[in-house]
């Protein structure tokens, strides 16, 4: 099971001389259209970080390319896995070809909670944390915890 966040169509800028996807757009798409889908529901997305001057900060990630993918194909990202501690997040993504149904690639992320002015990590606000607390009871028979690498690194 997943959680359907956004569906994305590769373009030809993104397409390189061996004539699929770069692995530099497999990362943007789950950035741009997986990642910040999911921090804005969170209320620490772009808005946070104009606003509040709280954001999160990627710190690690562990990419798979399972499948290449082409120019027009569309795929949908969906996340497989959430969780997180006071000051960290851990989600899993995956990008699955719409029409074949095929798994093109996943990612895992382990981020960090900033304030921005300061420039240093920071406890999640008891909202935030509340938000994260009723996704996760919403969501937990969607996700899927096998396989990951960061989820020692979360503080629980």
């Amino acid at each position: 099971m997943s959680i359907f966040l956004s569906k994305q169509k590769v373009i030809k800028d993104w397409v390189d001389y061996n004539g699929h996807m770069n692995v530099a757009y497999y990362v943007l798409i789950f950035d741009v259209y997986g990642g910040e889908i999911l921090m804005s529901g969170f209320n620490m997305g772009e808005d946070s970080a104009k606003n509040t001057k709280k954001s999160t900060m990627v710190v690690e990630s562990h990419i798979t390319y399972n499948q290449e993918l082409a120019e027009g194909d569309e795929v949908n990202v969906n996340l497989t896995y959430f969780d997180h501690d006071k000051k960290r997040l851990l989600y899993k993504l995956e990008m699955v070809h719409k029409e074949k149904k095929f798994l093109a690639s996943t990612i895992e992320v382990l981020a960090l909670y900033v304030d921005l002015d300061k420039r240093k990590v920071s406890e999640f606000e008891n909202e935030k944390v509340e938000i994260m607390k009723k996704y996760i009871e919403e969501n937990k028979n969607s996700f899927n915890s096998e396989n990951l690498k960061f989820y020692n690194k979360l503080k629980k």
